[in-house]
């Protein structure tokens, strides 16, 4: 048996058995009226009796047919009953059936008959569900207007401490909850013993296991399947409880739409494992423990009753989104066996590049592209939660100005054409380059080999042992070569002044990769094993280059400047593979 809360408007909420639901304004019931409060009613339907027990949380009473009720009040709500969410309007019912809702017209008649019942007054038609519903304004702001103009005057004083009261309430409902939850964990094997023959044999119980930074659950009758539909989890599957953009604690969140669970049961149903994909780099950092995270996905799937496998990064490198480590392992270690095709597979989530105003209501941008690039990388059908669950048109998007894909191994390596790497001259090369621009690289391959001696900040500490390593080259009558940032007019004139006293030529090498493609490198080198060891280079240093960077001139004087531009080599396919991909959102 099933039970269902329905309104006429389609919004429907599952309420499993002897299980706390709270319910109010938001994109669960498809309500925004401010009068209601987020958590507005408790609800626990009760299967053998067939009727829901309703406790008002939220200032504002709600109503079971005629019957008022105020903060801290319960009622019965029978099966043939209507609740009225908030002062006589928003109504929705009941229904039980054994497997599926009863279809919405019937709803819909049911909503007529009670309206004669109530002496004919009609209820006006609630606004069709648009993306300002989901997507209002911060909770600061909507708990000024979320009382009534004729409350009395003790509401405003209870509007102080709505907040407090309703987490003092949901903290009461959690142990009823987690008993309940565990109850229908079971039903994970039944659900997939009706699953499509197209699979490996099922997990036949739920367990995580750990590869490095990689957290892998596979709930009970998770089969292996050809397709993969692929989800993110915050923002995509879940929202917070709270209204903030972080969740506040573990149990601060709530499935953010209504159409969730249904389209993954259908999903299922249709021969597809579902799997969810997210990055968690809180761990590593120290600002979220493992067990509260894997508490919480257990809790979000028991939510859904569900078999659903789900990825978690929890640090950087191969397994971190847009990187397609998580779905390679997947596919070679995880599905049972069974190959996947990419060509039937699909992923969704919200970090997709959507620019600020991306829809109405909507004032802010995507955090980042990362679930877009994470698709792309894989060459999977690509959308977000709002044109998947909720058919709304695609949103414009940018991608980032660096692409992987497009770097040219064939490609020109220096500017001007003309002019020569080396020199049989004795002389300084002064290189000016971001960090991870390819300038070791390139002096290893193509100056060092030459008899030039090799200065770096990296390995001898400091710019004043560059300069005094400099000096002894020149007076060893070899040429030198500086790899260091050189950013700034300054730190190239100690090189300069060192040449013009030996009476030596000083050249400068600009390398051309921009602050992406050098991120881009950086993270690539920090993934890929070698034998060269690389300094690791956070943002900051990045940025710092960024901000002092001032192009070099041949009025520093220096007798010529080239260009060098990144040119990829790589050892085999697999390491070209991964470079191509896009490694940051």
């Amino acid at each position: 048996m099933q039970c269902t809360l329905v309104s006429k408007e389609g919004s429907c909420v599952p309420l499993p058995d002897g299980r706390a639901v709270i319910l109010g304004r938001g994109p669960v019931t498809g309500v925004a009226d401010k009068k209601c409060s987020r958590h507005q009613v408790k609800l626990v339907a009760c299967y053998a009796d067939q009727n829901v027990l309703v406790t008002q949380l939220g200032p504002n009473p709600c109503s079971l047919s005629d019957e008022n009720l105020i903060r801290g009040q319960s009622g019965r709500l029978p099966r043939d009953g209507t609740l009225f969410l908030v002062h006589q309007s928003h109504p929705f019912w009941v229904q039980y059936s054994d497997g599926s809702p009863e279809p919405r017209t019937m709803g819909a008649e049911r909503l007529k008959a009670t309206d004669k019942t109530r002496g004919g007054k009609n209820e006006s038609p609630a606004p069709k569900r648009s993306i300002k519903d989901f997507f209002a304004s911060s909770p600061k702001k909507a708990s000024k207007r979320s009382h009534s103009p004729d409350e009395d005057p003790r509401g405003k004083r209870q509007r102080a401490t709505e907040d407090e009261d309703e987490r003092l309430a949901e903290e009461k409902l959690r142990q009823l909850q987690e008993l309940a939850e565990r109850a229908s964990s079971t039903k994970h094997s039944a659900y997939s013993s009706s699953s499509s023959s197209l699979s490996s044999a099922a997990c036949s119980q739920s367990q995580w296991e750990q590869i490095g930074n990689l957290l892998l659950y596979t709930a009970a009758g998770v089969k292996g399947r050809n397709k993969i539909a692929g989800f993110d989890i915050d923002g995509c599957i879940i929202t917070t409880k709270s209204g903030k953009v972080f969740p506040t604690g573990p149990d601060d969140w709530k499935i953010l739409f209504p159409e969730i669970q249904p389209r993954l049961a259908s999903l299922l149903q249709k021969g597809y494992k579902v799997v969810f994909f997210t990055n968690q780099m809180g761990i590593t950092r120290g600002k979220l423990k493992p067990e509260d995270f894997k508490l919480k996905v257990e809790n979000i799937l028991k939510t859904l009753q569900l078999p659903i496998q789900v990825f978690v990064a929890s640090g950087p490198g191969v397994y971190r989104k847009p990187v397609t480590g998580m779905w390679e392992h997947l596919s070679e270690k995880a599905n049972g066996g069974m190959s996947v095709d990419r060509s039937q597979s699909l992923y969704v989530g919200d970090a997709a590049g959507r620019p600020v105003n991306w829809a109405p209501g909507k004032k802010k941008k995507d955090f980042s592209c990362s679930d877009r690039l994470f698709a792309l990388n894989l060459k999977l059908q690509f959308h977000t939660p709002e044109e998947f669950f909720l058919g709304w048109k695609s949103a414009p998007y940018s991608l980032p100005d660096f692409d992987p894909r497009k770097l040219d191994v064939n490609a020109r390596l220096y500017d001007p054409p003309s002019a020569s790497l080396t020199s049989g001259k004795q002389e300084i090369i002064v290189a000016v380059g971001y960090p991870a621009s390819g300038k070791s690289t390139f002096f290893h391959k193509y100056i060092v080999p030459q008899g030039y001696a090799y200065a770096n900040r990296d390995t001898l500490g400091s710019w004043q042992s560059c300069v005094s390593a400099c000096q002894r080259a020149l007076k060893e009558g070899r040429s030198v070569v500086i790899d260091n940032t050189n950013p700034d007019i300054e730190s190239r004139k100690r090189y300069v002044e060192v040449a013009q006293t030996a009476g030596v030529f000083c050249r400068c090498f600009l390398f051309s990769a921009s602050l992406e493609q050098a991120k881009h490198n950086n993270r690539f080198r920090e993934m890929m094993p070698s034998t060269v060891k690389h300094v690791k280079v956070n943002d900051m240093v990045f940025h710092s280059y960024k901000k002092k960077f001032l192009p070099p001139s041949l009025s520093e004087g220096f007798s010529e400047i080239l260009e060098i531009h990144f040119v990829p080599e790589f050892v085999d396919s697999q390491s070209e593979a991964l470079f191509r991909q896009f490694s940051e959102g």
